[in-house]
């Protein structure tokens, strides 16, 4: 399908609207002449290079990336689940890269916005007079005691955050539904890319049991880092009854220590708040006070699902660009404003996608609806004029229930519920079946053919 006949046949069916706006950039046009680096080229680098190319006629745009494809990262799931083929979930980067936009092929490994410039491998600077910070983020696989990206497989532990991982994912949730046995589906205690993909994941390994009629010999436990199974309120009482329902066990506020492949066991290390009596040695006085106990456990398994730890990278922390105080800071996500999209110690740097450290999901819904705001923003402060636009913290999450339903979670920084339609007009508390049509032949044409292009 080329772009053209995407975005007829989505605007003629609704399709558009459904996936949370129309397909048109409404970017202000300027004709300063300035320099511009993108660090990134992701989801949120690519969709701000090409609307900024658009607007802005006199400028020198740089996109530093080294990537030679570009993923459609939520379809990893798909893969993992058999529904897309491995090729259909990328293109080439090349292809991607918008017209009059240098894109240098390196990897940024230091950035100094005191003197405004990045370095890259092999040494080459780039000064800058504005900076777009939209680099992603860092899995962090070392952080968990026996685990790595080349070993995922070993020992029939698997991740859907790596496209090769997805792959091997698919034959091994196959087998595990056929064969039974014990599966454990963990997440991780950081804020993460997409937090409803083990979640994801979990749900359609119990069907793919019920449907090769070998439910009764699998065992699936959910272990969390979080104090709920989900964070929007909304959503959360049909999703924990959903799990109730397949009887898949959840346990709260566990982190993933390590693991044994060979041994085929998983490390877990839980949190508890105790209340306790102190006296004050100098008054007498007894006082209630709230304390955490950390106790470790061991869980057998014989198919395991991994989330790795996630953070900022590295030369965001080096530089001084992200949080240093804050539930935001251990992992360095960038110092942003929420709103504006603004860096609050840097303002000529905009920063947004899976990088920034703001309140929300790191899903590419929301950063559909922060291209515009921070390309707005970009443009009004190289002119001189006061950032205006602002971000409502949108961000949409669709939690794959089973084969042939989603639960379409879209929501705001308030954690509301925020529906676009024509799905504001059915009852998303609900798992429903045309998400599942938006899920899963919508979206992807819909972020190659119009969010990349910056018109969505």
């Amino acid at each position: 399908m080329t772009r053209r006949t995407f975005i007829k046949a989505a605007a003629a069916s609704g399709i558009i609207v459904a996936s949370g706006g129309g397909c048109k950039d409404v970017t202000s046009g300027s004709n300063a002449k300035v320099k511009i680096v993108i660090i990134g080229g992701g989801a949120a680098g690519i969709s701000m290079a090409a609307r900024l190319a658009r607007s802005l006629r006199r400028a020198e745009i740089t996109l530093i990336d080294p990537a030679d494809r570009q993923f459609y990262q939520p379809g990893f799931t798909l893969i993992a689940a058999g529904v897309y083929k491995p090729e259909q979930v990328y293109r080439k980067q090349s292809d991607c890269m918008p017209k009059g936009v240098k894109w240098i092929k390196k990897t940024v490994v230091a950035a100094d916005p005191a003197q405004n410039r990045v370095t890259v491998e092999g040494g080459s600077v780039f000064a800058y007079d504005f900076l777009v910070l939209t680099p992603g983020l860092q899995l962090n696989w070392n952080k968990v005691e026996g685990l790595s990206l080349k070993t995922l497989g070993q020992g029939n532990v698997h991740s859907i955050y790596d496209f090769e991982g997805a792959q091997k994912t698919w034959p091994a949730i196959q087998a595990f539904a056929k064969t039974g046995g014990r599966g454990i589906f963990t997440d991780t205690h950081t804020k993460l890319k997409c937090g409803g993909a083990p979640k994801k994941i979990c749900l359609l390994t119990e069907h793919l049991a019920r449907q090769a009629g070998r439910r009764t010999k699998v065992k699936i436990d959910y272990f969390s880092a979080a104090h709920a199974l989900y964070d929007v309120p909304y959503f959360t009482p049909r999703l924990e009854a959903i799990y109730n329902e397949r009887q898949v066990d959840v346990t709260l506020n566990v982190r993933v220590k390590g693991v044994d492949t060979q041994a085929k066991k998983v490390y877990f290390n839980k949190s508890e708040k105790i209340k306790k009596e102190r006296t004050d040695p100098l008054t007498g006085k007894v006082a209630t006070v709230e304390e955490t106990v950390t106790t470790p456990f061991t869980e057998a398994y014989d198919f395991l699902h991994l989330v790795p730890p996630q953070s900022a990278p590295d030369f965001v922390r080096q530089a001084g660009l992200g949080w240093t105080e804050g539930k935001l800071a251990a992992d360095a996500w960038a110092m942003v404003d929420k709103a504006t999209l603004v860096h609050l110690k840097f303002p000529n740097i905009v920063c947004l996608g899976d990088v920034a450290g703001i309140p929300t999901s790191k899903t590419s819904a929301a950063i559909r609806r922060q291209v515009p705001v921070a390309a707005q923003n970009l443009i009004a402060m190289l002119e001189g004029r006061a950032p205006q636009a602002k971000y409502d913290g949108y961000a949409a999450c669709p939690i794959i229930t089973d084969y042939g339903h989603v639960l379409l979670c879209e929501f705001d920084y308030d954690k509301k519920p925020k529906s676009s339609l024509p799905f504001s007009l059915l009852d998303t508390s609900k798992e429903l079946w045309p998400a599942w049509l938006l899920k899963v032949y919508v979206l992807k044409p819909l972020y190659f053919y119009g969010m990349l292009p910056g018109y969505c």
